[in-house]
């Protein structure tokens, strides 16, 4: 399961199985709005406002919202609502990574997911 939960202050709102980011201060956390945003772990199953407490778990295997279709052993990224995405970067672009499905799904379904943090690069053009 997971070993590395950690709880932050929720810096807008942000929603339970959700990608985070760093905020404005080490104890805030904010939701991903884009492939670029520095993608640091999920949120667990409770929505938060902003300045409520929201815990996000930063490896093992978790639950995330998808934002689009994806299919198992794809890598994901954040679309700009911080539901994971298939990770197609661009020609020469950087994106964030934050997950490998563990199973395919559409947009809405909730999947079981490899939390792994990274980037990966688009094909030179």
């Amino acid at each position: 399961m997971n070993s590395s939960i950690k709880n932050y202050e929720a810096e807008g709102g942000i929603e339970g199985y959700h990608f985070g980011k760093p905020g404005s201060s080490d104890q805030k956390i904010a939701k991903t709005s884009s492939s670029t945003d520095l993608i640091t772990g999920i949120t667990t199953e409770l929505d938060a406002v902003n300045g409520e407490p929201v815990d996000l778990v930063h490896d093992g295997v978790h639950q995330l919202k998808l934002g689009g279709t994806v299919t198992r052993g794809q890598k994901l990224t954040s679309d700009a609502n911080g539901r994971g995405i298939a990770a197609v970067p661009a020609n020469d672009t950087n994106i964030s990574v934050g997950a490998v499905a563990l199973a395919s799904g559409v947009d809405g379904d909730i999947i079981p997911v490899i939390i792994t943090i990274g980037q990966v690069q688009g094909e030179p053009a």
